[in-house]
């Protein structure tokens, strides 16, 4: 949509005091972005584990803006002056790729069979299964070419695998562009999403924790697949039971497990939806932020720091500026630095020193139930020392009695 800012009569002259549009407000959201990103700079496309990540922590406004933006958050961080090692070694990509292409070998006939054993085991058994080119010319190609397969396999019926479909989700209003590993249709036109991970399966189970991640990641797709089926007439059901495909007991056997993430999908939904925009966010910014990271550290720092942020302690497993807002987290005694856990328990008492001077005593409404329950904590560590200090003069007074030193007491203690 072409944006307006006036209107004249054909061949009046236009109005000397009228006043110009700021510079930059005036312009699109995605040039917006482009000078927040840098001149020049590429966009770092968003990914499933990106998004399940910013769907955790939807209070975090720097996120979302650097996301949204594509701003290559690593090299951000390296020059700020706090490098993460966020992110996989090389040699679990290595491994997970070679894993990835046994299990799709002989056109994903094992990746079928456990599809058709853990998820549709009353079908037909997969044999021939359609496995159709999903290769076009860029992200909106390879979307558009992966909505057309769906909707054919789902009109021919049949077992049909979708290597490395290409989907998109409107994030905060930004487009992100998703490739799941894998998108099986079964014979009834339902999709399901399919799930490789390098992690072991021993005795049938994993990880829970590295489980909970790969359902948190497949919640998106799910997302994003429901998009592209509510296009369809009828609209397919996209199956909220994904396929985990895992090395059996370290080995390079796969092992496949259903997971069901409706759960995580109704998260996922919830926190995306709740999501400042990224343009309500890009209005508070002065006209020249930039993190281009080639620029000045100071220039850097000042335009993170104009973003707010939320960081939590699980911000170090996810994301590549947790170091830095780390460090700006502990300079001002936040205490979300302590978990969300303990920041919901201390309702609006924001930083330690807050909470300090409420547990003395010295700030805060007794009515107030965090304040309340930290005096009361005061009260009784106080006590607790006072009982320790005293037992511990008691029994080196006792040990005097007895004549015999304090730093002898374990002799003492020892004797019959």
């Amino acid at each position: 949509m072409s944006e307006f800012h006036g209107s004249a009569s054909r061949g009046s002259t236009p109005r000397p005091d009228r006043t110009p549009p700021p510079p930059t407000r005036a312009k699109g959201l995605r040039h917006r972005l482009a000078e927040l990103r840098g001149p020049g700079t590429p966009a770092k496309a968003l990914d499933a584990r990106a998004l399940a990540a910013l769907a955790a922590n939807p209070g975090c406004a720097r996120r979302a803006v650097l996301d949204g933006a594509g701003v290559d958050k690593a090299r951000l961080a390296t020059a700020l002056g706090a490098p993460s090692g966020f992110g996989q070694s090389q040699f679990a990509l290595t491994r997970g790729n070679a894993f990835e292409a046994r299990v799709k070998a002989d056109g994903g006939a094992e990746l079928l069979r456990l599809a058709h054993a853990r998820l549709d085991p009353g079908a037909e058994p997969p044999a021939g299964a359609a496995v159709p080119d999903l290769a076009a010319h860029g992200p909106e190609g390879r979307t558009a070419r992966t909505a057309l397969a769906l909707r054919e396999a789902t009109r021919a019926g049949g077992w049909t695998l979708l290597d490395h479909p290409m989907l998109a989700l409107d994030v905060a209003g930004s487009l992100a562009f998703l490739e799941p590993d894998a998108v099986v249709v079964h014979p009834d036109g339902s999709w399901s999403v399919v799930e490789i991970k390098s992690f072991p399966m021993v005795d049938g189970a994993a990880d829970p924790a590295k489980v909970g991640a790969a359902a948190r990641q497949a919640a998106v797709y799910v997302l994003a697949l429901e998009e592209v089926a509510a296009r369809l007439d009828p609209v397919p059901e996209v199956r909220h039971r994904v396929l985990l495909v895992c090395p059996r007991d370290f080995s390079n056997l796969p092992a496949g497990s259903a997971v069901d993430v409706r759960r995580q999908r109704a998260v996922t939904a919830r926190q995306l939806a709740r999501l400042t925009r990224i343009e309500e966010i890009t209005e508070t910014l002065p006209e020249n932020t930039c993190f281009a990271p080639d620029r000045p550290a100071e220039e850097l720092t000042a335009a993170v720091e104009a973003v707010p942020a939320a960081y939590a302690p699980e911000c170090l497993s996810t994301c590549e500026l947790a170091f830095h807002c780390r460090d700006r987290a502990r300079e001002t005694g936040a205490v979300t630095r302590l978990g969300r856990p303990l920041r919901a328990e201390l309702g609006g008492l924001a930083t330690v020193a807050e909470v300090l001077s409420a547990a003395r005593g010295a700030s805060g409404e007794a009515a107030d139930p965090a304040v309340a329950a930290l005096r009361r904590a005061a009260a009784l560590r106080a006590e607790a020392l006072r009982t320790a200090a005293e037992t511990a003069a008691a029994r080196a007074e006792a040990l005097r009695a007895a004549g015999a030193s304090p730093e002898n007491a374990g002799e003492v203690t020892a004797c019959p």
